[in-house]
């Protein structure tokens, strides 16, 4: 098994990590992958860490720039079900209040569905009333 994989679903690119540990080492592989989602003009990232269990901190910062990045493109990251230890990685390094956490793909990929439901209707429900004017 590969130690990430990509996979597009419903529009949507998801990132699984396929390592027990992600370490500094893969830290940098995986931040390629990430730049290479964004160059492919994706703005939104699912990031699959449900077979992850440990995250170092330098793997918790490539997620943290990419998000930066992102935001600034209108765009973000959500994360599917960090392992028990990650999810205490990410609150000792204060991290987890930045990102979308779900506890399933299923999850993550729903949301991001209401989300765009409701932007079309403020959209819509903006533009009828700037015909109304």
């Amino acid at each position: 098994m590969e130690e990430f994989q990509r996979q597009i679903a419903n529009g949507y690119i998801i990132e699984r990590v396929n390592l027990y540990q992600a370490t500094i080492a893969e830290a940098m592989k995986f931040k390629k992958h990430l730049e290479l989602d964004i160059e492919l003009g994706y703005k939104i990232i699912i990031i699959d860490l449900s077979n992850c269990n440990s995250l170092d901190p330098a793997f918790i910062g490539v997620m943290v720039v990419t998000l930066k990045q992102l935001i600034r493109l209108g765009g973000s990251i959500k994360i599917v079900k960090p392992g028990m230890f990650s999810k205490s990685m990410l609150n000792l390094t204060g991290t987890i209040e930045i990102f979308e956490l779900y506890e399933s793909l299923e999850n993550a990929i729903v949301s991001m569905s209401i989300s765009s439901q409701r932007i079309n209707e403020f959209n819509s429900s903006g533009l009828d009333q700037l015909a109304m004017a």
